[in-house]
């Protein structure tokens, strides 16, 4: 039973979600700055308070009890409240302070048509007290960093539409399938539909099946986590792929990669803005909501 004369710790709680989020308590040393000896001191204390077991460690793993996943959903909610209630007496206090988490895909920052450097200049020039936490993401991290008040925003490519979320169309991002001056297929003026196919295909992590098929591809050949690992396969002559036009323009003008028949194989990626739903009127998330609409204005269709 709860002690009806004694707060909980709210470190207790920060420490316990690490812990489920790093799978454990020697992945959550780096997170929490800890040794694991101080974790496990501090995941006693809060099962202590709490009269149950939260997790099991042993030779299968870190694992949640029932009660310790009921248990998390309602800390993760606590926190976030905490989290939200410090940024808005952050606001009240009148010197606009604090933190504020941005997630981008990676190879954004010679766009363009995002034009993310001078959009970070505006957002500082109004909020210079404001410390800005600029992060790199795939599409699935930041949506649950959103969700789970990790992130303010996060601008990127959402293929699907989530409950509980915020989203603004802001521009489409042009992609080509490129290979690199290595390939055989670099030099040859008579490419079919059928060749580029049977290529080795490089794709992100995150890709369905779905998601090949309806490129032509029935599947991939090697995956990768960010955009310069999928160039360097690339240049490496072995593999084909997809990069955005501007990530890959300066290579292209190089004679190092070429666009592979684009009628069929290009595509453009819609681009979006996402905050959680109920933040969007927040100062912060609409300042720099205002600005990325401005940025790209006409860019969405």
């Amino acid at each position: 039973m709860l002690k009806s004369d004694k707060r909980i710790n709210i470190r207790l709680l920060e420490v316990f979600v690490s812990v489920v989020k790093c799978q454990g308590y020697s992945g959550a040393q780096q997170a929490l700055n800890l040794s694991t000896s101080a974790i496990s001191n501090y995941m006693s204390e809060l099962e202590s308070y709490v009269g149950f077991t939260l997790c099991q460690r042993g030779r299968s793993g870190f694992k949640l009890t029932e009660k310790g996943q009921q248990f998390l959903h309602q800390a993760i909610k606590l926190l976030s409240e905490i989290n939200e209630l410090e940024r808005h007496a952050e606001t009240l206090k009148g010197d606009l302070g604090g933190t504020f988490r941005i997630a981008v895909l990676d190879a954004t920052v010679l766009d363009d048509t995002l034009s993310m450097p001078n959009i970070i200049r505006l957002f500082n020039e109004r909020f210079p007290a404001v410390h800005i936490n600029l992060q790199i993401r795939s599409p699935y991290e930041q949506v649950q960093g959103i969700l789970n008040n990790d992130l303010d925003l996060a601008i990127g490519n959402f293929p699907s539409s989530v409950s509980n979320l915020v989203e603004e169309k802001l521009y489409r991002e042009q992609h080509w399938l490129y290979c690199s001056h290595l390939n055989p297929l670099f030099e040859n003026k008579q490419i079919t539909q059928e060749q580029v196919t049977q290529c080795g295909l490089v794709t992100r992590s995150y890709w369905t099946n779905a998601d090949l098929r309806q490129k032509g591809f029935g599947h991939s050949t090697a995956t990768v986590e960010s955009m310069e690992a999928q160039l360097t396969l690339i240049l490496s002559g072995k593999f084909v792929g997809y990069l955005p036009e501007h990530y890959a323009q300066n290579l292209m003008l190089s004679n190092q990669l070429r666009p592979l028949l684009p009628s069929e194989f290009g595509y453009q990626a819609p681009f979006s803005m996402i905050c959680k739903r109920g933040r969007s009127k927040e100062l912060f998330i609409r300042t720099m909501r205002e600005l990325l609409i401005e940025q790209t204005a006409g860019k969405a269709k």
